[in-house]
């Protein structure tokens, strides 16, 4: 997965590639919480990808709603639609409480 995602962020250099890992465990963890699951289904490495593209991307942006630079303005929300869709397919359901 770590080609994978220097590839979708277009880097060529290795400096990065320890938090690239850290980036791409992060959202592997962030994925099976989300579902509910001890181990992350195969089907699901696009969404660990890019969800850690994403997190790569809003380095130094930690805490803020929304960013404004240069005359363009961009809201940080949570997930992303389509990547819920995809998750909510792998989602277990809870039972009791």
């Amino acid at each position: 997965m770590l080609e994978r995602l220097k590839r979708r962020l277009s880097l060529t250099e290795s400096d990065k590639d320890e938090l690239l890992e850290d980036l791409l465990d992060a959202s592997e963890g962030w994925v099976k919480g989300y579902t509910g699951r001890t181990r992350r289904p195969l089907l699901l490495d696009g969404v660990v990808v890019e969800l850690a593209a994403g997190a790569y991307n809003r380095l130094g942006l930690e805490g803020e709603d929304s960013h404004s630079e240069g005359g363009v303005s961009m809201r940080l929300d949570g997930l992303p639609k389509h990547l819920a869709t995809l998750l909510d397919m792998y989602r277990l359901a809870k039972v009791g409480g």
